[in-house]
């Protein structure tokens, strides 16, 4: 079977100098493409999710709580919805295997809640019912490739890190999150986060 490296919201947006920026986000860019490219024959394959929002409803608001509602970021198809250039820029064209965009017209925190982005296109649905976007859902690509392991890293621990790593677990996946290279929203909260992924049975790497 296989092993890939889930790269979680690597953004603009979320790292200094964005519309939502987490301390310490560009250094953890910077790191995952050093680690991407020190470990060259570690991974089957390597994927990218990125927020990519349309008309996420209360996920934004000009008043967020910083919890359930937030300001405005990764607005589809804008500079801050792009990887952030330390990781995009360093790493060869197609290091990154497959990108997936989630929360067009939701919150969508879990990186699979994300389906894969055509390269070249609009794959933005038309409001409807379901704002069902097209492609394949992150679950299945990784199904279709014969990954059973992942490891998990990025942007941000106690958000969209823990809800990807724990859908991971639902998944089947035997699953890791890297620690060091993530970034956290409120880092006094990471040792709690931490401890809710080992009681899912979540690996925590700390080196």
């Amino acid at each position: 079977m296989g092993k890939a490296l889930i790269i979680v919201d690597v953004q603009n947006d979320f790292c200094e100098g964005g519309s939502l920026a987490v301390d310490g986000g560009a250094a953890v860019a910077a790191a995952l493409a050093a680690h991407v490219r020190d470990h060259p024959g570690e991974y089957d394959a390597v994927v990218a999710t990125q927020d990519w929002h349309i008309d996420p409803g209360t996920h934004f608001s000009s008043e967020p709580d910083f919890v359930d509602s937030w300001p405005r970021h990764c607005v589809a198809g804008t500079p801050g919805a792009d990887l952030h250039p330390a990781l995009a820029t360093a790493l060869p064209p197609g290091r990154i295997d497959a990108f997936f965009r989630k929360g067009r017209y939701e919150a969508a925190y879990s990186g699979f809640e994300g389906r894969l982005a055509a390269p070249e296109a609009d794959d933005a649905p038309e409001p409807g019912p379901t704002h069902r976007a097209p492609g394949v859902p992150l679950a299945r690509w990784l199904a279709d490739r014969g990954i059973d392991e992942v490891e998990i890293a990025g942007i941000a621990t106690d958000h969209c890190v823990r809800a990807t790593a724990l859908a991971a677990v639902d998944a089947g996946l035997t699953t890791a999150v890297l620690a060091p290279l993530t970034a956290a929203v409120s880092p006094d909260n990471a040792r709690a986060v931490f401890d809710e992924l080992r009681r899912a049975g979540v690996q925590i790497h700390a080196d």
